[in-house]
């Protein structure tokens, strides 16, 4: 494993990173999300040598690096607010930090290189004060790369851009760090930046990592009630399990509602321990919405009444109340006109056994059965 974070915990007085561990393979591609103040800052800085961790090991390459300074660490960091000498030009922005490492010659030849690959090559004898915010990004994360470092570590490198920009820059990016062979650990609160350059994600609260898998897996099969919460799950409900087997697992809500889920993955901690409440999730995408009750492959068919409509761009986020339990899932503005969906009507919802996550819990503040 190229980078291997073995039970890290970083006491700042105020905040404390607990107990983190995550492995990374070299030229992977990891982006962290999280609440603020989640730690995710601190776990970057502490990777690089900014903070000197109270317990674990960070071992880079086989080697322990814990003890060496954020200079030897063969690393380099890129924030939002990108930081360029005033008084330098973009060329020697980008070999600044190259002339301790190659010639003259060599440097230029490197600028030339990531310049193009950049889209900056004519903006190179620029004054700093001249740029725009994603030029300045672009020349940034030049100065980073161009010392070929072991790890590129982001803290939400396009946050301050707007979204034109940001879009760019994200398509641009995952093209040369590919190119360079970097691994990458990046911060952002942007998902389309997850979707769009992640090999994996790792949600962050708390100090404590939560969660670390591919993007379809965090986002389709989260962990716990928070990763799914905080992933856009919005469907979360607790109730008993009356059967699990290996192929069902099937759950009463406190409402009486009945549910069926495929996940089995908990069958065993389940007979095993005796586990009789659970979490149940289902992602407001996976429900269909039907004037009738139908037969269908799909396992779950529920009645409830509509209490909530809100546009969300192209779609349309319905809110049900099912005995108390309110289920919100997505239509297209087209399907809402076709289904007449208006307040106070009655619908029926169906979602497929597949499609219902079992969930560990974490003690939170979840506010699923609340309209926000």
């Amino acid at each position: 494993m190229y980078l291997e974070i073995k039970n890290l915990t970083v006491d700042l007085g105020n905040f404390c990173l607990k107990d983190i561990s995550l492995s990374i393979h070299e030229g992977e591609y990891i982006v962290l999300i999280g609440p603020t103040g989640s730690g995710k800052s601190v776990l970057l800085e502490t990777i690089i040598g900014f903070y000197t961790a109270n317990k674990g090991e960070i071992i880079l390459n086989g080697r322990a690096i814990n003890n060496l300074h954020p200079e030897e660490r063969g690393m380099g960091i890129v924030y939002q607010d990108n930081i360029l000498f005033p008084n330098m030009d973009v060329y020697e922005n980008i070999a600044y930090g190259a002339k301790k490492k190659y010639s003259d010659e060599e440097i230029d030849e490197k600028i030339k290189d990531i310049a193009e690959k950049m889209k900056i090559s004519h903006i190179l004898h620029r004054d700093i004060s001249t740029l725009s915010g994603g030029e300045a990004q672009r020349t940034s994360l030049a100065r980073a790369l161009i010392v070929e470092p072991k790890i590129i570590l982001m803290d939400e490198p396009f946050s301050a851009l707007d979204i034109t920009t940001q879009s760019k820059l994200t398509s641009m990016i995952k093209q040369i760090v590919n190119d360079y062979k970097t691994t990458v650990i990046h911060i952002t609160h942007n998902f389309n930046e997850v979707w769009n350059l992640a090999d994996r994600v790792g949600v962050m609260k708390d100090g404590k990592l939560h969660q670390l898998s591919s993007v379809h897996e965090v986002f389709s099969k989260p962990e716990n009630n928070f990763v799914a919460d905080f992933v856009g799950v919005r469907n979360i409900f607790e109730g008993t399990v009356i059967e699990a087997d290996f192929e069902k697992v099937i759950v009463k809500l406190d409402s009486g509602s009945t549910i069926t889920s495929s996940d089995t993955e908990f069958v065993d901690k389940i007979n095993k321990k005796g586990i009789k409440k659970i979490l149940i999730a289902i992602r407001p995408e996976n429900i269909i919405f039907s004037n009738e009750s139908f037969e269908s492959s799909a396992k779950n068919q529920l009645k409830g009444k509509i209490i909530n409509i809100r546009e969300t761009g192209p779609t349309v986020l319905v809110s049900v109340d099912v005995g108390g339990d309110i289920f919100r899932g997505l239509l297209t503005k087209s399907s809402a006109e076709v289904l007449e969906i208006k307040n106070d009507k009655e619908i029926y919802m169906s979602f497929k056994s597949l499609n219902v996550t079992i969930l560990d819990k974490y003690k939170y503040n979840n506010n699923n059965n609340t309209e926000n």
